[in-house]
Formats: structure tokens, sequence, C-alpha cells
């Protein structure tokens, strides 16, 4: 231990070590086997800045893990953004330096009971601060949050119906403090060990009282994958296989299919054959197409991406316009400035477009759909409204061939089982080149995924439920809790301030003489 202490007395060997604390969390996410693993990753970088010499050092800590956290949870997008992916990691990084701090404030040293106690709650508040900023799209998303990474655990999707993903980022942070305390303070192992029963019973109390979906019948959706397409004129030679998987579906008694993100490469006003041609596919299966169109729009200017649903006689009027546009690949922040970046990664060389409102679709059959396009799957707001509004069936379209040999497609695809256990609806993510996959309401996956290298259409039997979830009633509460949490600590720590700067004791002057000579 003296070892590491050297060790990490050097500035540099510092930042380096909360770096690679910071990136440990996020090998929980890609490998299933591994969601055990969240709970106890945080610990080294709660340890290293509970060991800062002073408050400044201990919020540095807490950036440079911020920062590794920051690229290894988008590693991915280094082909893309390039050098900016960790100019972009430097700026978000920095809202983990109040984290940092905090953790020394509340268990460096040796903590009372109290301030363990307190440690408790604070840090997994400020950690939910945290996700909270960052989840606005301007900053990228709600993408890596550390919930998410209990996508397929029971109990933790049956805890997500009463708060959402949020719910679970302060549980698992949670956790991790308590086994930082346990490891390391003594005197608050008694706090650290009643706040593992608390959590425990929590999850065991949820999973007895929180209510589960209503089975209320069954729909069968397609899924139509057509995989990776190269060489010229691949727009229309990607339709061109969509339409013959698609035709692979009659007789299937389908009652709904689903194309992919930027499955069609062009309006469908400028282009009414292949409104005629998707049509025909409707008459044939019997069943209404979702597809999405990634063009300039014939009725307006500018680059929307939309879904849009064509049944037998051609488009039936049902569009969603795509609201939330991801950085850099849909459009460019401030691109009077920042428009060289189209010359260094592959950033966006025309903005697109945003939609106005959510849309909630009529497919027949009494069934209604929520559509969401690509990286929207990741916001749980949009999911919730669409289901207050009354969607039975959540889709989202998407395309990540640009990724298509990284992690990314598999997270992607597993926010799926969050959103669907979140709002008690089951979830559909087809995607252009994979994975797609199907859960149901309480999410739990149906059928295999369908791999990044797999070119096929597939049928699911996806069970309807209705009823509301706590959380589509109640909304994003675990983060106000936590932000009330925040502000009563300032508060407090406000009010100690002022009782200190009236109790410093006067400085003693001595008495004034008069001279006289």
């Amino acid at each position: 231990m003296r070892r590491l202490d050297h060790w990490l007395g050097s500035a540099w060997r510092r930042s380096v070590a909360a770096v690679l604390a910071g990136a440990l969390p996020v090998l929980s996410f890609p490998a299933p086997a591994l969601w055990w693993f969240a709970y106890i990753a945080l610990v080294p970088w709660i340890l290293l800045a509970r060991s800062a010499p002073t408050g400044r050092r201990a919020a540095l800590d807490g950036w440079c893990g911020g920062i590794g956290f920051m690229v290894a949870v988008h590693h991915w997008l280094l082909p893309s953004l390039h050098v900016f992916l960790f100019l972009i990691a430097a700026l978000l990084g920095a809202l983990w330096l109040p984290w940092g701090w905090l953790v020394r404030r509340f268990l460096g040293g040796v903590p009372s009971p109290g301030r363990g106690a307190a440690a408790l709650l604070v840090l997994p508040s400020a950690w939910l601060a945290v996700e909270l900023v960052r989840s606005w799209q301007g900053l990228g998303g709600p993408w890596g949050m550390l919930g998410s990474s209990q996508w397929q655990v029971e109990p933790a999707l049956r805890l997500a119906s009463v708060g959402g993903v949020w719910l679970l980022s302060f549980l698992v942070m949670a956790v991790n403090v308590a086994v930082a305390v346990l490891v390391s303070v003594r005197e608050s192992r008694v706090p650290a060990l009643a706040s593992l029963v608390a959590t425990a019973a929590a999850t065991s109390a949820a999973w007895v009282w929180s209510p589960r979906p209503s089975d209320d019948g069954r729909v069968r959706i397609a899924v139509v994958q057509p995989g990776l397409v190269g060489g010229g004129d691949s727009g229309d030679r990607r339709f061109d296989r969509a339409e013959r998987l698609t035709r692979q579906l009659v007789g299937q008694r389908v009652d709904l299919v689903v194309w992919g993100e930027s499955s069609v490469g062009f309006d469908l006003g400028d282009r009414p054959d292949l409104a005629r041609r998707i049509a025909v596919l409707s008459r044939e299966t019997g069943a209404d197409v979702l597809v999405n169109v990634d063009a300039h729009r014939s009725d307006r200017p500018g680059i929307y991406k939309s879904s849009v649903l064509i049944g037998p006689d051609g488009p039936t009027g049902a569009r969603y316009d795509k609201m939330r546009l991801v950085p850099f690949g849909e459009y460019i922040p401030a691109r009077s400035l920042l428009g060289w970046a189209t010359s260094v990664g592959k950033a966006a060389g025309e903005d697109r477009r945003r939609g106005t409102e959510q849309v909630v679709m009529d497919v027949g059959h009494g069934l209604r759909i929520g559509p969401m396009v690509c990286f929207e799957t990741a916001f749980p707001d949009m999911s919730r409204h669409l289901a207050q509004d009354g969607a039975d069936v959540l889709l989202g379209q998407s395309s990540t061939s640009t990724f298509q040999h990284s992690w990314a497609p598999a997270q992607h695809a597993s926010l799926a089982a969050l959103r669907a256990a979140e709002t008690g609806r089951p979830m559909v993510h087809a995607t252009l080149t994979g994975i797609s996959a199907v859960y149901g309401p309480d999410g739990r996956r149906l059928g295999p995924w369908l791999g990044t290298d797999a070119s096929t259409a597939r049928v699911y039997e996806v069970p309807l439920a209705h009823g509301i979830t706590p959380y589509v009633r109640y909304g994003d509460w675990p983060v106000q809790a936590a932000l009330l949490v925040l502000a009563g600590l300032c508060a407090a720590e406000g009010a100690r301030a002022v009782r200190l700067r009236r109790s410093a004791a006067a400085p003693h002057a001595p008495h004034a003489r008069t001279v006289r000579e």
C-alpha cells in the first residue's frame, strides 16, 4: 500500500490512474455476463478521489476519471470524430469535478458514521446530476448511463418500471459507495452494510410489489434487415434487397412490417414509383409497412429523417420527423465555427432538420405504434411520452452500419429493453444492418437478435400489455429527489459557513491610550 501511495504521489501518474479508473465501469456494458461488475467497478475511482491530499486534487481526479469514462463509452466514435472525441471527453469530463470533490468531502480521512451515511445519499445524487446534464441532446444524449448496464437483469428491469434508468444508476452508484466504505473505512462499515441491505430489500420489494404488465393479446411484427450493401447505388440496391426480403413474408399473417433507419434514400413525393412498390408489398403481405426516409423533402426545404407509414393504397399520411439529432453525425453545432470538422472526420456535410412533435400512428387491427429514430431510443422521456399518448408498441428504427464491427450496435439494441421495462410496452428495435431485437412489456428479449451480418426478415410474436407503470405516471422522480438532496446539501453547507464566520473569535486589539506629554 505504501508503494502504491508513493507511485500515486506523482501528479501525472495519479491522473493516469484516474483516467483508467473512470474507464473501468464501461466493461460492464458490452459484455452481458459482466452486469455484476458495475456494482464494484467504480470503487477504485472512489478510493482514489477519497485519498486525494486536497479537495482540489480530488476534483481533478473526478475530471480525469470523467475523461476516461467518456472516451471508453464512446470509443467506437473515434473513426468518425478523431481528435474531437478527446476534446468532447475533456469538456464533458469536467462535469465530474464536483463529484470528485464531494467524494473527498464525505469519505476523506476517517469519516464519522454520519458522514459515511450521508455519502450513501449525496454521492449517488451527484452522479445522477452529472448524468442529467450530459443527457442533454446537444451534449450527445444519455448514452452509456450507469443504470443501462443492467438491461438484462430481471430485478433491475422491474425497478426500471418504478423509477426508470435513473433509479438503476442511483442504486448502482450507492452500492459502489457502500463497497468502497466497507473496504476502506472501518468506522463507517455499519452504515455501509446497512445500505447494502437496504438496496437488497428495495430490489426485493420492487420484485414483489411493483405492477406487472397485464397481457392484452399478441401481434405479429416483422423486422426487415437488409444488411450491408456495398458498391455504387447502394441506396437502390438496399431498397431492392429489402423489397425481396419483405416479399418472403407473404402468407405469414403479419400485422406490421418494419424497415430500418434510412431504408429509403429518396423522398416518396419525388419518387412515387418507390411508394407504389411499397404499397404492393403492403397488399401482398396484408400489413402496413413502416419505412424510414432520409432525403430532402419535396414539400419543404431541408433534409429530414422521417418514419413513414405506407398501406395498400400508398402513404397513409402518418409521418414522424426525427426530433433529436446526433451532434456532428446529423448536424454540426455552430457550423459557422466548427464547419471545418467535415474535413477532419465523417461529420454531416449538411444539417438535417428537426421535427416538432412525437406521433402515435394507427396501423389497423386496433394497433397503435410510437416510432423513434436512431439514438432517440436512448432518451427515456420520449418513450414515456409515447406510452402516455396511447402507443401499444414502441418502435426504434436505426442504422449502425458505420460502427458495424464495434460494440455500439449491441449496446444500442440493449437500450430497447430498458425502454420496454420502463413503460410496460413492448419495443421493436429494427436496424438497417444490425443488431435488431425485440423485447416484451417486461423488458425480456423475445426471440433471437438479428446479428450484424444477418440479411433477413423475421416475424416476432409480440405480447401487448395495458396499464401504466409508476415511471410513466410519475416520470423522472429519482432525478428530482437527487436534486433536492443536493439543494439541501448546499443549504446546509451555506448555513455551516455562516455559523463558522459568526463564531470566529474577534481579533484582540489593545485598548487605546491617551498619551500626554
